[in-house]
């Protein structure tokens, strides 16, 4: 969720992670920690999203703390089979179709976030056209509804009717097929090929993929999702679910306080974002898409005991869900939703100057002034964040790298490349948290525009986008040449809500978890899932 890259420190010590033993772990009585989890709120998790991408992919399923796995299938003739396994080894195989096949879709626009996308999808569906929102990749995409356009005739008028409109950014994506990546395993020399399958065990199960292995409760099931490969998704209460997410969001150390607002946050951001992946038939992401969920490996006390503390307790507005959003560091300032996104401003996401000691009035100070801006990331101390190393940042970077960046993100959302170099950039508008809504890059065939959230999919080293740009001249003799810009600025990730190392000083001075929430959220309310739901 926090979509950060590094991990932010205080300046005064890092923060390690705290482990529980493996034993402690598998042994540990969820029904003891959570009384109400026989009346559970599931939910569907892709931990593997893309298994299968390349022809000899495996991930191999162990039970972790019991004798075998029971595997379920459709045998030949329809009726579920089972086997019990000691351990289960999905392997992917290319194998050759009969006959040739054209997998072909339209794609109407590309994203750097999810917010953006299902913005873009609300748009597509006014314009009268069905849609559906995808991640392929790290990049989501808005399709044409598939079962819609369903033949190489109606997808082709449906993109010659969109560029005689002027909306020339949509596309066809498509491959000619001769070979399948086929899912199945073996047991006693003989290999079973099978599109779905479903794993449990009577404790929790280790997912082995390459160097990286993860524990999981609930039962986890194989099934294809709609890029021709695999997803294995973790069947699992939403309760469990927060002990793989809270202590890696919010890091182990947090103070309580802390915890406690980071617990009902993630369980409001999963229930308000189960339909993010229904094109793929589950509901959630296991990284910063989403929230980073690493299963019951690394579970820490205090954030169990947070989630028991809260246990069902999610942040409402007009009785729904919040968008519940989150980030690592603010730089001094919240960001509105609209001031990162496209869409409908949310009441309770507004700028929030990140102190608790009144050091700056944003409503006669506002950011979108060049001075007010710049004497604002001047200031370092009094803020909730001043001790982390993320609070200001100041980066060089040269034209020539700026261009490469550039020309990657162009790749990365299917555009074509049609200029040499950067010559110039420029801020053109900011709002009055001080976010750049709108950067235009002077090329040498013409000039670019990039918004607000895709800034930082188009550059680095921006990683929010509160900053502003100084200049850097190469001198030779009387001549001065533009070689590239400073980035100077503050925060990490989108800035929207909750700042996760504000939260930390927040609980450090007294507060509690219910005055961190109302201080990051203001006019929401705590209600129980099934006051809601």
């Amino acid at each position: 969720m926090t979509a950060n890259t590094v991990t932010p420190r205080r300046h005064s010590r890092h923060r390690k992670a705290a482990r529980i033993s493996a034993i402690a772990l598998l042994t540990l009585s969820l029904s003891a920690l959570f009384p109400n989890l026989a009346k559970a709120f599931e939910i569907k998790v892709g931990v593997v999203q893309r298994f299968g991408d390349e022809p000899g992919d495996s991930i191999t399923l162990e039970p972790a703390n019991s004798e075998s796995l029971t595997v379920t299938y459709l045998g030949g003739d329809g009726t579920p089979q089972t086997q019990q396994l000691p351990k289960l080894k999905l392997e992917v195989l290319s194998q050759p179709l009969e006959t040739s096949v054209l997998e072909e879709r339209v794609v109407l626009s590309t994203h750097r976030s999810y917010e953006n996308a299902e913005q873009s999808a609300k748009e597509w569906r006014d314009r009268g056209i069905e849609v559906e929102i995808a991640q392929p990749s790290d990049i989501w995409e808005v399709w044409a509804k598939r079962d819609v356009y369903q033949t190489p005739l109606l997808r082709r008028l449906l993109i010659e009717n969109l560029k005689n409109q002027g909306f020339d950014i949509a596309y066809l994506q498509n491959q000619v097929l001769d070979r399948r990546l086929q899912a199945g395993w073996e047991k006693e020399g003989f290999r079973y090929n099978r599109d779905e399958i479903e794993i449990e065990s009577s404790g929790a199960i280790r997912v082995v993929e390459g160097d990286t292995q993860h524990t999981y409760g609930g039962t986890l099931r194989l099934q294809p999702n709609a890029y021709g490969s695999y997803t294995l998704v973790n069947d699992v209460s939403i309760e469990t679910y927060l002990r793989g997410v809270v202590p890696h969001e919010i890091g182990p150390n947090a103070p309580y306080a802390a915890v406690e607002a980071q617990a009902i946050i993630a369980r409001t951001y999963a229930v308000r974002n189960l339909h993010r992946f229904k094109i793929d038939n589950y509901q959630l992401c296991a990284d910063t898409h989403c929230q980073v969920y690493w299963g019951l490996d690394n579970t820490v006390d205090k954030a169990d005991r947070a989630i028991a503390a809260t246990a069902g307790q999610i942040l409402t507005y007009n009785n729904e869900p919040i968008d519940a959003l989150y980030s690592s560091t603010t730089g001094g300032i919240t960001a509105p939703f609209e001031d990162v996104w496209d869409g409908e401003p949310r009441p309770y996401l507004t700028a929030v100057v990140d102190s608790v000691n009144g050091i700056w009035d944003i409503a006669t100070k506002p950011l979108n002034d060049d001075a007010n801006l710049k004497a604002f990331m001047a200031l370092n101390d009094g803020f909730n964040e001043s001790e982390w190393n993320t609070f200001r940042w100041n980066k060089p970077t040269s034209l020539k790298e700026m261009t490469d960046f550039l020309k990657r993100y162009y790749r990365r959302n299917n555009r074509q490349i049609d200029f040499s170099e950067i010559k110039q950039v420029d801020i053109v508008e900011r709002s009055r948290s001080g976010r750049i809504l709108k950067m235009t890059i002077t090329t040498d065939r013409g000039v670019i525009e990039i918004p607000n959230d895709e800034i930082r999919n188009a550059f680095y080293p921006p990683i929010s986008t509160l900053f502003y740009l100084d200049p850097i001249y190469e001198e030779n003799g009387d001549t001065k040449t533009l070689w590239g810009y400073r980035f100077i600025g503050g925060g990490f990730g989108h800035g929207v809500g909750l700042s996760q190392t504000g939260a930390y000083h927040l609980a450090d001075v007294g507060k509690s978890s219910r005055e961190i929430l109302d201080f990051y959220y203001p006019g929401t309310e705590l209600k129980l899932l099934e006051e809601v739901f």
